[in-house]
């Protein structure tokens, strides 16, 4: 393989896509909601979010997992959240506390697998993690859609019980990352 198409491959730019789409989501949420401006929102967001699983399965697929591949597509799992957690705080739409402990847990399990990485331990996604995302993503999601579109009360109310699940499992994920991770913590470093 290449140089070029270890950068280059279908699942590397489909990861690209979301820190782009991630940008177009800002601005979007940074203009008026209206209901078409909520819409496009919702829609750039639905792609991102959904690309988070077709780039894994092309990456599968075609045997293109590379080690930019496996740093970027988490890194832009969590840019793509926080730019949703973050711009729908000045919108009202999600309570500036459960944003920053979601966004808390995220840098500390990130540190907690730089950290397992430089022990040369790989820590791979759990299943409560990919749950929590999956959680996050439909939450986030519902906030984002226009109230009003679809015959559906109270909506951004479903969505933020839904955003208060993935909380749940947010903390959950990162106390068991910690737990699974915790032989690292207690070896003495000069043994």
């Amino acid at each position: 393989m290449s140089r070029s198409s270890k950068i280059f491959n279908l699942p590397n730019l489909i990861t690209g896509s979301r820190f782009l789409l991630s940008g177009c989501l800002m601005l979007l949420l940074l203009q008026e909601q209206t209901e078409r401006v909520g819409l496009v929102a919702w829609f750039v967001f639905s792609v991102a979010a959904g690309s988070d699983w077709i780039d894994g399965y092309f990456a599968r697929k075609y045997k293109e997992i590379t080690v930019l591949g496996k740093l970027m597509d988490p890194l832009a799992d969590k840019v793509l959240v926080a730019t949703a957690l973050i711009m729908l705080i000045p919108v009202g739409e999600l309570p500036a506390w459960v944003s920053l402990i979601i966004l808390c847990r995220e840098i500390v399990v990130t540190g907690l697998r730089g950290v397992a990485s430089s022990s040369g331990i790989v820590v791979e996604a759990s299943s409560l993690g990919k749950w929590k995302s999956t959680i996050q993503y439909i939450g986030l999601g519902t906030l984002i859609f226009p109230e009003g579109v679809l015959p559906i009360p109270h909506l951004h109310q479903i969505g933020l019980g839904i955003v208060y699940v993935a909380l749940i499992l947010t903390v959950w994920s990162g106390i068991d990352y910690f737990y699974k991770l915790r032989r690292i913590f207690l070896e003495d470093e000069h043994a």
